[in-house]
């Protein structure tokens, strides 16, 4: 009998594909850093600055002051606002836990806000009641609201600015996973009057290690973040006021400027793999909600099942990574016991976090890979 050659092992599937990019990307990567090696300014070198100017020229204007990561823009911007003991912080649950973490750093109280059933970020009215009972309360003083972009897309910055503004509230935009994304014809970095975002690797727009960056249109605001970066040193030396350590590194800004120039590419990747998601997809389970006149950065490609766990068992079965988010949501942490109402609190939150499932999303992310996963979703979901 003639041999049978055994059937070819498909290749694996990363969940995040950071060394796909950076193969194409090589060559300038390359070209990038060995300039900073060579004029060894690696602490706010010429690069920290040309990115700055960069990123403020994609979103369109206002400030940039780049960060050392994420939460080192949020706690930056809660110390410029001078927000601490006694006051209240509006966030979802449904997040990282360095949105809450980075509240309760400054003194302040973080008070957990429900979600949207299906955009997955803050919902307005489930906000504006929280305010109030705030207020009714009287234990702290409402100061801010920090609306996160889950999984890429844009939270509802019209009604939770609108409401922000009329209780009197600074209004600060997580988007540590919407870089890139749009409301209408204006970018992330321009939605609210300081937004943060975050450079970590498996981000749209990643670094080779921690990075941040803080945007606004208020000068004196972003002179601020710098000051307070600096261990609140002005130009002379002088410590005005108590800061920290939280600059970005030049090695970093280097290789994020090289991603920069690709990111617009990177988007439109991450596009069409999550449109052909959809249509794979759409009927079997819950697909990502899209708003009129919104894009999302597509950090994650996130979908609603009660047939969770078969699919997650058949997707490792084919050695397919997928991933569950904030199952344990943070109003269920112990160490936010204090301002947590607790289980059932957050109704939307529990349940979604119960039934979201996070499948492969990455700028490598080909046409046949998609299809590949789908199938396997499909007949898993019944």
């Amino acid at each position: 009998m003639p041999d049978t050659a055994p059937a070819p092992v498909p290749a694996p599937i990363p969940f995040v594909d950071i060394p796909g990019q950076v193969r194409r990307l090589r060559e300038r990567l390359d070209e990038r850093i060995r300039r900073v090696m060579d004029h060894g300014q690696f602490i706010l070198g010429p690069e920290v600055r040309e990115l700055e100017a960069a990123l403020a020229d994609y979103v369109g204007g206002g400030q940039v002051v780049t960060t050392g990561s994420g939460h080192d823009a949020i706690l930056l911007a809660l110390m410029a606002e001078g927000i601490g003991p006694g006051d209240a912080v509006f966030v979802p649950a449904f997040t990282f836990v360095s949105t809450a973490e980075a509240v309760a750093s400054v003194g302040a109280a973080p008070i957990f806000v429900d979600i949207d059933e299906r955009s997955f970020t803050m919902d307005p009215a489930d906000l504006e009641r929280r305010v109030a009972a705030v207020r009714r309360a009287g234990l702290y003083k409402p100061r801010a609201v920090m609306p996160v972009d889950i999984f890429g897309l844009p939270a509802d910055y019209a009604a939770i600015g609108a409401l922000a503004e009329s209780e009197g509230m600074f209004m600060l935009s997580d988007a540590a996973q919407s870089f890139g994304a749009t409301v209408g014809n204006r970018r992330v970095g321009r939605l609210a009057p300081a937004t943060m975002t975050s450079f970590f690797p498996a981000k749209p727009l990643g670094a080779a290690g921690d990075g941040g960056a803080l945007f606004t249109d208020d000068a004196d605001r972003a002179d601020t973040y710098r000051r307070l970066r600096m261990h609140g040193q002005d130009a002379r030396g002088e410590c005005l006021e108590i800061g920290m350590t939280g600059r970005l590194d030049t090695l970093q800004a280097a290789i994020l400027l090289v991603k920069l120039e690709a990111f617009p590419d990177d988007l439109a990747r991450r596009e069409a793999a999550a449109s052909a998601y959809d249509r794979a997809l759409a009927g079997v389970v819950a697909v990502p909600h899209r708003p009129a006149g919104h894009t999302s950065a597509w950090a994650l490609y996130t979908i609603l099942s009660d047939r969770r766990s078969a699919i997650q068992a058949a997707l490792a079965a084919e050695k397919i990574p997928s991933r569950v988010y904030y199952e344990q949501a943070l109003h269920l942490h112990a160490a936010f016991k204090a301002t947590s109402e607790g289980p059932g609190s957050l109704p939307v939150t529990e349940r979604l976090g119960q039934r979201n499932l996070s499948l492969p999303m990455h700028s490598e992310l080909d046409q046949a890979t998609v299809e590949r996963i789908a199938g396997i979703v499909r007949a898993a979901a019944g």
